[in-house]
């Protein structure tokens, strides 16, 4: 079975992120031994997978900080905050979030952040868990513009991290024709189901062209190591072990090349979320903008960290933080370009993502104001090696 895109399917899916919204917020997600939940889809059934199928379970981080360190930062009262990460376990590009924690700057905020991993930032349970007000987390255009009721409020990584990753055997968009794809952290409409669509579209592909494979996040590498998969978006660290594990994998494409002005990664919380406890929303913000900033100017300490929370080899890790920082992909501000997102959204409509009569607006999307007032919090914008967004 070939995956197609579907306005429909996700609107369905945020139908029911927003009914979960009208209910009480449910408890922080807490550990479980429960195995990884089986493939959703025909196809990743009907064949050998490339990895164990994803864990729809969200996981807890717990590691880092802990909250007593408010006692010599925090001069108000401890305030609890979920937040959410995409990727489980998180790529590099992913560990702001534990960068803040473990560097003390959630509680230097008076917070006390409990990160919870989940597959894919577009998956129904991390959407769910934004559109509830249970988490503050990734959220993208086309979930607001299918009425989801929220707003981004930090844009943690505005540019893609991913180099389109190929087997030996492919040397042009066009090989691609016949293969097998990785539509991995949620199928249609995951993000590597709508990077396959765009380097397809360079070789005047389309999906009925090809197969995606839906399957886990953490499959994705060993997927094209194995040879169960042609073509995936790779990650930095992702990129560098695969080459090192199977020679003759290679780059086909950067996505910074074919997809410029993508916006890759935001934080957003529900409208709800937002106007019960701006101050919340305002610190979390600040305190990871400066754990961005920390990334920037202080390898030694973030480092470990990252080590730590990806399960990666630590030359990989440093393979990843040299090219993402050289290549600005971190904001060391808001992240937020009004060009950026109207692109993105543009393209959401062009793809069917987003219905054209309900396509939203930079204020629709963004909480200006809010990302702002965090920015001025922590000594307004600057520039850290070149990087300014």
């Amino acid at each position: 079975m070939r995956l197609r895109p579907t306005s429909a399917r996700l609107a369905t899916l945020l139908t029911l992120a927003c009914c979960v919204a009208c209910t009480p917020a449910a408890p922080p997600p807490t550990p479980t031994s429960a195995p990884p939940a089986p493939a959703t889809t025909a196809a990743a059934d009907a064949q050998a997978k490339p990895s164990a199928a994803a864990n729809t379970t969200p996981q807890v981080f717990t590691a880092g900080a802990a909250p007593q360190q408010a006692a010599t930062s925090c001069n108000g009262q401890l305030r609890k905050l979920t937040i959410g990460v995409a990727v489980a376990p998180p790529n590099v590009v992913h560990t702001s979030p534990f960068v803040a924690r473990g560097l003390g700057l959630f509680a230097k905020h008076c917070i006390d952040a409990n990160i919870v991993q989940f597959e894919g930032g577009l998956s129904q349970t991390s959407l769910t868990a934004v559109a509830q007000g249970a988490a503050m987390g990734p959220l993208n255009e086309s979930a607001i513009g299918a009425g989801l009721k929220g707003k981004q409020v930090w844009g943690m990584a505005p540019k893609p991290p991913q180099a389109y990753m190929v087997g030996e055997n492919i040397k042009t968009a066009a090989d691609l024709k016949g293969k097998r794809l990785s539509a991995a952290g949620g199928g249609v409409g995951s993000f590597n189901w709508v990077m396959g669509r765009e380097v397809l579209k360079t070789a005047g592909l389309t999906v009925d062209d090809v197969q995606f494979i839906s399957q886990g996040t953490a499959g994705r590498l060993p997927g094209l190591v194995s040879g169960q998969l042609d073509g995936v978006a790779l990650h930095p660290e992702d990129v560098f072990l695969a080459m090192k594990q199977k020679p003759g994998t290679h780059v086909l494409i950067n996505l910074t090349e074919l997809v410029p002005l993508y916006f890759f990664n935001a934080y957003g919380v529900s409208d709800d979320f937002l106007a019960r406890d701006r101050a919340l929303v305002r610190d979390a913000a600040a305190a990871m903008m400066e754990a961005n900033r920390a990334i920037y100017q202080d390898k030694a300490r973030v480092i470990p960290i990252m080590v730590e929370a990806t399960e990666k080899p630590q030359d990989a890790v440093e393979f990843a933080y040299d090219a993402l920082t050289k290549a600005c992909i971190w904001s060391v501000n808001t992240g937020f370009k009004p060009d950026r997102t109207a692109w993105t959204v543009d393209l959401a409509v062009s793809n069917g993502d987003i219905p054209a009569d309900k396509k939203p607006g930079f204020d629709q999307i963004v909480a200006k104001s809010l990302g702002d007032e965090a920015l001025a919090t922590i000594g307004g914008p600057t520039t850290i090696n070149g990087c300014n967004d």
